[in-house]
């Protein structure tokens, strides 16, 4: 989960966060809209391909009681309960390398007779340095083994994993560090290509970024990135702040964040669909942080992704981050006020959201 570093970030300035047109080969400006990309409306009978991606509308998701002891089954059931809607994806955490995932509770989530969803599973290894796992470490290579033989004996439908989501708060670029963005990119293809090469190829991989400014613009980012065939989707996650400052804006704002004192970064949404074109997008975590100083914001919110939403065809996936408040008083449950749960059930109702995952 995106937490706002403890730097001070100048608020968002006030320019145009619309996507940018974007040049292509033949001299032509567009939005790289496909015409099966349309989020105006979805056509009935959108379900998903061999890598999850819709063939038309947009998924929609939820880790519901995140960051609470609730969290799984019961939290799922009082989410959709409501939301007035089923997930068409779940959305999990595991870290280390003792537990197996997905997990007899995540298996029977995924496959609840009339209800099925696709799994989304974070994991971070958690047992030595990035550079230390690309270069075979025994322990995370034995536990990415039996991984794959659990996958391979326990389920074999295709579901998203992510591996170590968020990591650029963690990147050291110090020769030797061990955690360099180079050495991030070379242990997330270990993982995956180990993974494959046991027989897991179901999973379907998510590059999940933190999309924070300071992080985003550093030179070092663009070495993260592992390689087109070793990720499938590009996700990130993004959060509304209720309160002036920092993130707090509309939808748009918060797909194409930027910072004052970089009035070069064109806002994640339009750098990732410029640089990686071709890929799926996800918003693996969002919300908005509630205020009781300010608490209209959350139900304009929704209301405005709604009408947004059709300006952003990459987006393929949309996976809300509910919590209750925590130490640091961040509270994203979508019924802070009555208004904000029924325009977030109307949202959930769009027909672009509307997307068969099968049962």
């Amino acid at each position: 989960m995106f937490r706002l570093p403890t730097a001070t970030v100048e608020p968002s300035p006030k320019p145009t966060y619309r996507p940018l047109p974007l040049a292509t080969d033949d001299g032509t400006d567009h939005l790289l809209r496909h015409p099966e990309e349309s989020q105006t409306r979805s056509p009935r009978g959108c379900t998903v391909g061999s890598r999850l991606v819709p063939t038309c509308g947009i998924l929609w998701g939820v880790a519901p009681g995140a960051r609470t002891e609730s969290r799984g089954v019961r939290a799922l059931a009082d989410f959709e309960r409501k939301t007035g809607r089923r997930q068409a994806i779940f959305h999990g955490y595991h870290r280390g390398i003792r537990q197996m995932f997905p997990t007899e509770q995540e298996i029977a989530i995924a496959r609840e007779p009339g209800r099925k969803r696709i799994l989304l599973l974070n994991w971070k290894p958690e047992t030595t340095t990035w550079a230390a796992i690309a270069r075979g470490d025994r322990r995370t290579d034995d536990f990415l083994d039996r991984m794959a033989a659990h996958l391979r004996e326990n389920f074999r439908d295709r579901f998203f994993f992510a591996v170590h989501h968020e990591a650029e708060d963690q990147v050291r670029e110090r020769p030797g560090s061990g955690y360099t963005a180079r050495d991030y990119a070379a242990m997330f293809r270990h993982v995956v290509k180990r993974l494959r090469a046991k027989g897991a190829t179901n999973v379907v991989t998510v590059l999940v970024h933190m999309a924070y400014v300071p992080h985003t613009t550093r030179s070092w980012f663009r070495h993260m990135y592992p390689g087109d065939d070793v990720v499938d989707w590009i996700g990130f996650d993004t959060y509304s702040y209720s309160e002036p400052g920092y993130g707090h804006g509309d939808f748009a704002e918060l797909l194409n964040r930027r910072s004052a004192s970089k009035p070069g970064w064109p806002g994640f949404y339009n750098w990732v669909r410029k640089r990686h074109p071709s890929k799926p997008l996800m918003i693996a975590e969002w919300g908005v942080w509630f205020s009781k100083r300010n608490p209209d914001h959350m139900a304009e919110f929704y209301r405005e992704v709604g009408e947004q939403i059709e300006d952003f065809p990459g987006i393929k996936a949309m996976v809300h981050f509910e919590t209750p408040a925590n130490h640091k008083r961040q509270d994203s449950r979508v019924d802070s006020t009555p208004d904000a749960l029924r325009e977030y059930r109307r949202l959930g109702r769009l027909p672009v959201f509307q997307v068969s995952v099968g049962g």
